[in-house]
């Protein structure tokens, strides 16, 4: 059997705030091999991005993180010290974040900003850096490439600085690529356009990856596996396939109720929505966090949750998935 790329289990990140402790992220694990997609999908304030920061080792001081494993083909990232995880960052794992105007520098060149990394990680020469960055703005549709170089970020469009972020990603070959939201910011032609592009190069490189995003048509095109995230858990993980066609947590479910479908959706109904509140995760916490929002809640979703299903396909709930999947096809 393949050995995964990367390995977490029982991921935690606490936040020391005004009132105590927010324990942003619990319990998160996951096994993510070569040339796979890892979609984590959740409302905005899940842990999403936490987690990913946390892969990369770019949390905060004051943010604690720790796991009981976190292995990234053999180096243990827990236990890694900064040199170690800057001879990784760029080189073998990459991150696109979600907003390129912030995470571009105004004062330097895209040629610059590009030919870094390669310049830091592998023995090449200015010239040949140069060279690869004009082949990878040209692999990921900027034309006229050559000419970017000598260009600053303010000078092109979002479209145009979230493909050079891909670039950059791409300049070292990687084996993870990590991408926060990296198509917000952009208008639905481009989006799709940008989803397609990272689909195609990972399977082209055989590169994993974790895109984390909060719309479920994403995620419905290019995942391979999903994680379902809601206030700092894991509520359900599996193959793509299984989580969209027997979703088996309530909140999994409430999520695809909100999508449109074509053919069946009709035109001006209303659409599902999930009521309450994601609750404070600031000091203890008991139980299902989903608890105040689901149609399901009773006493015992106040203990310690169950985790159900096998291996591939698991859901965090204390009903069976077939008694609840019942009671709502006769709702």
């Amino acid at each position: 059997m393949e050995k995964p790329l990367l390995s977490v289990r029982n991921l935690t990140i606490d936040i020391p705030v005004g009132g105590g402790t927010l324990h942003a992220v619990r319990g998160i694990d996951f096994d993510l091999n070569r040339g796979e997609t890892l979609c984590i999908v959740g409302e905005s304030g899940s842990g999403k991005s936490l987690t990913s920061l946390a892969v990369m080792g770019l949390l905060g001081k004051t943010i604690r993180r720790t796991a009981d494993r976190m292995d990234f083909d053999g180096t243990d990232l827990t236990r890694a010290n900064p040199r170690t995880m800057r001879k990784l960052r760029g080189a073998r794992m990459s991150m696109i974040f979600q907003e390129p105007m912030t995470s571009l520098n105004p004062a330097y060149t895209i040629g610059d900003q590009l030919t870094e990394a390669l310049l830091l990680h592998k023995p090449v020469g200015r010239e040949a850096a140069r060279a690869r960055a004009v082949e990878l703005l040209e692999k990921v549709g900027i034309t006229a490439a050559e000419s970017r170089l000598s260009q600053y970020p303010h000078q092109l469009s979002g479209g145009l600085r979230q493909r050079v972020m891909i670039a950059m990603a791409l300049m070292c070959e990687p084996e993870l690529i990590i991408a926060d939201e990296p198509t917000t910011a952009l208008d639905v032609t481009i989006q799709a356009q940008i989803l397609r592009l990272l689909y195609d190069l990972g399977r082209e490189m055989n590169m994993a990856m974790i895109l984390i995003t909060h719309d479920l048509g994403v995620v419905a095109r290019v995942a391979d596996k999903v994680a379902v995230m809601y206030a700092g858990e894991l509520v359900e993980t599996g193959p793509a396939a299984d989580v969209f066609n027997t979703p088996s947590h309530p909140y999994t479910r409430g999520l695809l109720r909100c999508i449109p479908l074509p053919g069946k959706t009709e035109r001006g109904s209303t659409l599902g929505t999930i009521p309450g509140i994601v609750p404070s995760l600031v000091g203890d916490i008991e139980g299902c966090a989903f608890r105040t929002r689901c149609p399901y809640a009773e006493a015992a979703c106040r203990s310690e949750i169950p985790r159900q299903g096998s291996a591939g396909h698991a859901f965090r709930c204390i009903h069976e998935d077939g008694k609840r999947q019942a009671e709502e096809a006769t709702a």
